[in-house]
């Protein structure tokens, strides 16, 4: 005999899983965490600093 299985739960649990998988790929392409986020807003800062060290000062007419 097959064994009887409720529709509706299988739809569930077929569109949670699929939905995990695009979660995961958007997580992997998108994501970045706070500690990444911190060190590139710190070395934007540092460059940032670098450039204006090395700007002339304007002549004041």
């Amino acid at each position: 005999m097959a064994e009887i299985v409720n529709l509706r739960a299988v739809r569930k649990h077929r569109d949670r899983v699929r939905k995990r998988a695009k979660a995961d790929e958007n997580a992997a392409r998108f994501g970045r965490t706070k500690a990444l986020k911190a060190l590139e807003k710190a070395r934007a800062t540092k460059a940032e600093g670098e450039l204006d060290a090395h700007r002339r000062e304007e002549p004041k007419a």
